[in-house]
């Protein structure tokens, strides 16, 4: 999960910081009735997260489950017998074990000549959520799914985010079918997107596809996963795209104990996210072609960045010979390393000021369309269950491709979507600030008092006696504050603390030097 906020706003006034925490995925599998679920129950209702639909969104969802109307062009509607039948392609899902929420299904096969075709359906939630009706404005109320370590709040109904809508296997869906020609470097030559009844034919896991890739056991279909991957990575360095490897973090309880499990993305995560990004940057190229959009952007990182970083890289005692880039550093970067992950909170400092730009007419130049992470431009498309945005980029490409105008409910609505997506992004790191809290509290809950090895990521400018530390070992960040009349905190040094205080919805993780 993600630490932005209080501990570590770099650039803040009245501080001096080692950054961000990079994000780090967390869940809890301990006892239903344990302390932290008790804490993360009240902490949804402290945010007033909602529990359930309103009821009128809930039969609006229930009844499109039992019959989809898929939109067509001239603000009509038509049904799924009415689709181009795709159910011909066996395609696949890849997606963490016990998934049901699955937005995207893919085929990979070579194309005679050489190269590669990329088939990857989208879940159409459009044909699904009425423009106007209560199941929409509860979707734009939402904005996107949350994630708290013990269970998520969707965007959508169940009936549909898990049901009628998502890419289960054997199921006929309609899709947003996606058709995307790469020659044998891997580079995009042709794109194209449109409405079909897909099916899937397996649902797998990142772990399963890993094997049958690693001893070869793969179907073709399936072992091109790691070929384009890989030559789409290869892109990804060419483009100087920054690319950051965190590992998931599992909160597990023994005997009454919190301890801390890792769980580093294997190389088909990756590959896998290379078939997302690649579809992202086509649908930019389609919406920046017809002149109407909105692109996922991302300023280029102020003049002096990346030299500050050097010098932070120094006093961590990060290895970063100067024949080496930025973006090839990280990629080397390995976060359950104390040095390396406080290395990489400061690393996402060159990533803040993310953003959605809206155009209507006339395209926005380079430099405004720029997903500078990316390193090019870019647009969230492809996880329209969990996330407001994809379903109107999805009508936006698919009108492109066609050659045909937007939808008017979907020009009406793109003025307002920035901000409704920054109010819903706003409300997910919250989310994730408070549950990191509460989760950091859990692990360290029995060990107050305990003496651990700590790295300082950050100090109060007006009062160096107090910021923030890292541990060594678990990987939790936390406050730090010495006496008035001590000596001030030594930035990027190893010291040892001693925990104060944790307590989950209590009292955050607290330290004091030894």
């Amino acid at each position: 999960m993600h630490r932005p906020g209080p501990y570590a706003a770099p650039g803040a006034p009245g501080r001096h910081t080692l950054g961000f925490m990079p994000r780090r995925h967390m869940h809890v599998t301990d006892a239903a009735e344990a302390p932290l679920r008790a804490a993360l129950r009240e902490l949804r209702g402290q945010l007033e997260i909602p529990e359930h639909f309103p009821l009128t969104a809930q039969a609006e969802a229930e009844s499109a489950a039992r019959a989809p109307r898929i939109p067509a062009p001239g603000g009509n509607v038509v049904t799924e017998h009415s689709l181009e039948d795709a159910t011909d392609l066996p395609l696949f899902t890849i997606d963490p074990p016990g998934s049901l929420d699955l937005d995207q299904a893919m085929f990979l096969s070579r194309r005679r000549g050489g190269g590669f075709r990329v088939h990857y359906a989208i879940a159409d939630i459009a044909s699904f959520v009425t423009p106007g009706g209560a199941l929409d404005a509860e979707a734009h109320h939402r904005v996107t799914t949350l994630y708290f370590p013990d269970e998520r709040v969707p965007l959508h109904p169940h009936a549909l985010s898990e049901g009628a809508a998502s890419l289960l296997p054997d199921q006929d869906r309609p899709a947003v079918l996606w058709e995307l020609d790469l020659d044998a470097h891997g580079a995009l030559t042709a794109a194209s997107v449109r409405r079909a009844l897909v099916r899937s034919r397996a649902r797998l896991h990142y772990a399963g596809v890993q094997h049958v890739i690693d001893d070869r056991t793969a179907e073709e279909p399936l072992a091109l996963l790691r070929d384009i991957g890989l030559l789409r990575e290869e892109r990804e360095i060419a483009r100087g795209a920054i690319s950051l490897n965190v590992p998931e973090q599992e909160i597990v309880e023994h005997d009454g104990r919190y301890t801390l499990e890792y769980r580093a993305p294997l190389p088909a995560d990756g590959w896998n996210a290379q078939i997302s990004l690649l579809t992202g940057m086509a649908a930019a190229d389609l919406m920046l072609t017809s002149g109407t959009g909105i692109l996922r952007t991302l300023p280029t990182a102020p003049d002096g960045s990346v030299a500050r970083l050097r010098l932070t890289a120094r006093a961590l005692g990060v290895d970063w010979p100067h024949h080496t880039s930025y973006a090839a550093l990280i990629r080397t970067l390995d976060p359950r390393r104390a040095t390396h992950a406080a290395f990489l909170q400061e690393c996402t400092t060159l990533l803040r000021g993310a953003g959605y730009t809206v155009f209507d007419g006339t395209a926005p130049a380079a430099a405004h369309a720029l997903h500078a992470a990316v390193a090019a431009p870019y647009a969230h498309t492809t996880a329209p269950l969990r996330r407001l945005v994809d379903r109107y980029t999805s009508e936006l490409c698919l009108a492109a491709s066609a050659g045909t105008d937007p939808p008017d409910w979907v020009r009406t609505a793109l003025p307002a979507l920035p901000q409704e997506m920054q109010t819903g992004t706003h409300r997910a790191n919250q989310v994730e600030r408070a549950c990191v809290d509460l989760v950091e509290a859990a692990l360290l809950r029995d060990r107050v008092g305990e003496i651990f090895e700590a790295l300082v990521v950050e100090i109060q400018e007006q009062n160096p006696t107090q910021g923030t530390v890292h541990l060594y070992e678990p990987a939790v960040i936390g406050h730090i504050e010495t006496t008035p009349d001590g000596p001030g905190l030594p930035l990027g040094h190893r010291i040892r603390v001693r925990l104060t205080t944790a307590e989950p919805g209590r009292e955050p993780v607290r330290f004091t030097p030894v």
